[in-house]
């Protein structure tokens, strides 16, 4: 397993969340890809978990990532050169939504979930709007056939598969695990945010504990049933 050297507040650093959007991206995507697909990731990171899902399966297509901090962006292009992967992970560092990007199947991401009056937080790139939710809506907007993404039961849950189903998605599946508050979600300015949204019936969780579940979205109807039900039964049971 990789590990991130970088400093917390520079480079995104939570083994347990990203072991799990590795685990989500096995078993929801690449398992069951066809040959030579195309992925587009939104937020590469440190390259972490996709490395690791491709070390652990036999994916043979593409995956773009797109990551904005460069300190994260040169430790991931580094970490993917160590592992000799650079011919299925190509890395840029750019805007996801302003680049000119390459046809594909499926979209992945770890999107930023912290809720917070503004991105004035210890890692800005983690800002998802004032209910967490912000990114992952732009994200369902595009319009892409399958959507991978983490979804958290702090981050109005409800709200988003509702906004996911308007677009057009169905929860074609998913998996959820429970994860403890960490650096990053125990800073006050988004325990706070958090509180409130609680409050107002928009997020679940424990003192201690909060729900991320990996979610696929997809916009076909040869899929199974539609598990939305389900997903927002089990994201919203703390």
């Amino acid at each position: 397993m990789l590990i991130s050297s970088k400093p917390l507040k520079d480079v995104f650093h939570c083994p347990e969340e990203s072991n799990f959007y590795s685990y989500c991206l096995d078993t929801l995507v690449l398992n069951h890809c066809a040959h030579h697909q195309v992925i587009l990731e939104f937020g590469a990171g440190d390259g972490t978990p996709i490395i690791n899902s491709l070390m652990r399966t036999r994916f043979d297509g593409k995956i773009h990532g797109f990551e904005l901090n460069p300190l994260a962006y040169k430790t991931a292009k580094s970490n993917i050169e160590e592992y000799e992967l650079s011919d299925k992970y190509i890395i840029h560092n750019t805007s996801f939504f302003d680049a000119l990007r390459p046809k594909a199947e499926y979209l992945i991401s770890n999107p930023p979930y912290l809720p917070a009056i503004d991105d004035k937080i210890y890692q800005p790139l983690l800002h998802g709007g004032t209910d967490g939710s912000k990114i992952t809506r732009q994200l369902l907007t595009l319009g892409y056939e399958n959507v991978l993404v983490m979804l958290s039961s702090y981050s109005n849950p409800q709200g988003l598969i509702e906004f996911a189903n308007s677009q057009g998605y169905r929860t074609a599946d998913f998996t959820v695990t429970p994860l403890p508050f960490g650096y990053y979600s125990s800073e006050s300015k988004v325990k706070n945010m958090i509180a409130e949204l609680r409050e107002k019936g928009m997020a679940f969780y424990t003192k201690n504990i909060y729900l991320l579940a990996g979610v696929l979205f997809t916009q076909s109807y040869k899929s199974t049933p539609d598990l939305s039900s389900e997903l927002s039964q089990v994201i919203t049971s703390l």
